[in-house]
């Protein structure tokens, strides 16, 4: 897939009011600080689409970005994890990324960001689990690669496929910082939104 193009197009705050574009859908989820912004914003080479920040839990919407001109849609889903705010807005971003992930008529598949430096967190296994009760698809994508030597990287690319219970070549590493992994990404991408249905 060649993205050529990509537009913001709307937040949405009621997991029961989400739009349907009638084109296929990819979300994007992950804990706060996982680098979802800026994966979106490497992935699509465009620094600005994604609304960056230091801070966890930037991400507090359902954010739709229109592809190509509609070849497809990316939803960023709200962090979860470590920001700092109340157990009830948790609780509020918990239920809208389970509003969407269940109701969108149009979603092909999750990538679910994960830290390579890191285990996966008990949210990020609870978010895994609920994909596979759901029969969502999904696909694991290891950030933040540059924080790590090759040989670092290899090592924690098998620990967190075991760690999850998938071949460790289903584990996609990239950097958004040094911009490696991309294409491997965007294969990912073709294959999941060209392929023949019931074959993913």
């Amino acid at each position: 897939m060649v993205i050529k193009n990509a537009k913001f197009l709307i937040s949405v705050a009621d997991p029961t009011k989400i739009p349907d574009y009638g084109v296929p859908e990819i979300a994007f989820a992950g804990k706060s600080n996982v680098g979802k912004s800026s994966f979106i914003n490497f992935l699509t080479g465009n620094g600005k689409l994604a609304r960056t920040s230091a801070d966890p839990g930037r991400t507090r919407l359902l954010n739709y970005f229109g592809i190509n001109g509609g070849e497809c849609v990316f939803v960023d889903l709200p962090g979860y994890g470590f920001a700092k705010v109340s157990k009830s807005e948790k609780a509020g971003w918990g239920a809208m990324i389970e509003g969407y992930l269940t109701t969108s008529k149009n979603l092909k598949n999750v990538f679910v960001l994960l830290d390579v430096r890191h285990e996966p967190t008990a949210d990020d296994k609870m978010l895994l689990n609920f994909l596979y009760h759901y029969n969502i698809p999904f696909t694991v994508i290891a950030t933040k690669c540059d924080k790590l030597s090759r040989m670092q990287q290899g090592k924690r690319r098998a620990d967190i496929a075991s760690a999850i219970g998938i071949g460790v070549q289903n584990v996609y590493t990239v950097s958004a910082l040094k911009k490696t992994g991309k294409e491997d990404i965007l294969e990912r991408l073709d294959s999941v939104l060209y392929s023949v249905k019931g074959t993913e």
